[in-house]
């Protein structure tokens, strides 16, 4: 089976967020299961400056205000793993991220620099770009490639099928109606059927409606964001396709995050010898300039600074559980307005809380190694890697009953525990969670049991990739007995 990935991001070359996780992994995954991969991504500079053996596969010319766009075949570095790269300097040759400035502001024109790597993905699936390897399955992730979706649709002779990935719904790709011309798309397309949203052209919604199969990250978020508290105005497009909808958990890069060969940390360990575990957290410790106390539970967070998190809840909750014996070591960027609350909290509680306002990979692996949980206190979480981080490293999860954290952290049951789980969103059933674990952590025999409970599941890529392959065949049969590009 030939699999065509489709994504803005890819770690480590460009990264925001999971979404980079996720398209570095699954790849290599399915490879190894035995399919034909390949990857399309927009030639930010980091990933030109990165691929290896790049070679031209097709001279397309002037296109989506670029006057000039060519389509490259190369390697990921590191690896065998085929990347097709689009080279369009006007579009994707500048600073700043890959969908904003320098300065916050979102790109005026990624209506056109995500369109683009829509249309390429389709002329790849329609025989026309590089007719020596044609795709069986498109792959589509988040927003920026949902237009692969609806151009594929827009040629119902293509025999590739199709799959959309929604990473986050509540980040949609929602552009100006009166720009609709610019993606040269049939004009029937621009209604409440097709990309309308509100006034406005949706990218998502164009993945939502012309995917042969729509997956999220975890089954908990697929049955979520078909209600109206979770589906960001677009849950009755979600609800239109029905079984079409299912939930696939993230894995995690076991490559990448192992705690018994993380050159990252302090010292090495694993489920069968937890002595390591007790150096990083020293360690750790030493590194923040938190107190030496052993009996503290170490709590950390490393996660975007954001409402959605849940971080507000961990500040109204800090000061009483410092007094508790709670160490706070946090890790994060985002609203400036939490950034600067937890600065003052560091300020108000030293040697008991530490803040590291940015993001470094390294201090990331250190903090989830040397920390006793990790929190996770999410409003909403399509899947979350974090706590599949924690459970990996012997760093229990303190997460909210939501989305993909509901389906990878288990409580209740002493003997399948493998976390801490809270329901209500407010900071009382926050700290109610992290005094459970205050409690358990003064029991060490079943501290370490709960710790390799966790340590021992298997959140390697093999088990997704496995649902996926099977997904992808559901997807072909599907492509086979439906006519494509109906709108309705």
């Amino acid at each position: 089976m030939k699999v065509l990935h489709v994504a803005a991001e890819v770690y480590p070359l460009v990264k925001t967020g999971g979404l980079a996780d996720v398209t570095a992994a699954l790849p290599p995954a399915l490879a190894a299961a035995g399919a034909d991969v390949r990857l399309l991504l927009p030639g930010l500079p980091a990933i030109l400056d990165a691929v290896q053996s790049a070679r031209t596969v097709i001279d397309i010319g002037a296109c989506f205000g670029a006057l000039r766009v060519r389509l490259l075949l190369a390697r990921m570095p590191g690896t065998q793993l085929p990347v097709y790269v689009i080279d369009a300097p006007h579009l994707y040759r500048r600073p700043g991220g890959p969908y904003q400035a320098p300065d916050g502001q979102e790109w005026p024109d990624n209506l056109q620099r995500f369109a683009l790597l829509g249309w390429v993905a389709a002329h790849i699936a329609a025989d026309d770009a590089d007719p020596s390897w044609v795709p069986d399955v498109v792959h589509a992730h988040d927003w920026h490639a949902a237009m692969t979706c609806a151009y594929m649709a827009d040629h119902p002779a293509t025999q590739a099928a199709s799959v959309y990935t929604v990473h986050n719904l509540a980040f949609q790709g929602l552009f100006v109606h009166h720009d609709w011309a610019l993606l040269g798309l049939s004009s029937r397309y621009m209604s409440p059927a097709g990309l309308e949203y509100h006034g406005q052209l949706s990218f998502m919604k164009a993945g939502l409606k012309f995917a042969d199969k729509l997956t999220t990250v975890s089954p908990s978020y697929a049955r979520e964001i078909a209600t109206h508290e979770f589906g960001c105005g677009l849950d009755g497009v979600i609800r239109s396709r029905g079984a079409d909808v299912s939930g696939i958990v993230n894995g995690i890069d076991e490559a990448v995050w192992s705690p018994a060969a993380d050159a990252a940390i302090a010292r090495r360990y694993d489920r069968a010898q937890l002595a390591g575990k007790t150096a990083c957290r020293a360690a750790l410790q030493t590194l923040l300039g938190l107190q030496p106390d052993p009996d503290a539970l170490l709590l950390t967070v490393v996660s975007r600074l954001t409402a959605q998190k849940g971080l507000d809840l961990v500040l109204a909750a800090l000061p009483a559980l410092v007094a508790a014996g709670v160490q706070f070591a946090v890790q994060g960027t985002g609203d400036t307005a939490l950034e600067a609350a937890f600065r003052m909290a560091s300020q108000a509680h030293p040697g008991r809380v530490a803040v590291h306002i940015g993001y470094d990979e390294n201090r990331a692996h250190q903090l989830v190694a040397g920390a006793d949980v990790i929190a996770v206190p999410s409003r909403f979480e399509p899947c979350g890697l974090t706590q599949l981080y924690g459970l990996r490293y012997g760093t229990p999860p303190v997460v909210r009953r939501v989305g993909g954290l509901a389906d990878t952290v288990a409580d209740g049951d002493p003997a399948t525990q493998t976390g801490f789980v809270f329901d209500a969103a407010t900071p009382g059933a926050f700290d109610a969670a992290v005094r459970r674990a205050l409690a358990l952590k003064a029991d060490g025999t079943a501290w370490q049991a709960l710790m390799r409970r966790g340590m021992a599941q298997d959140l390697s890529w093999a088990g997704p990739a496995r649902d996926y392959l099977a997904l992808y065949a559901q997807a072909i049969r599907s492509r086979a007995e439906a006519p494509r590009g109906v709108l309705g």
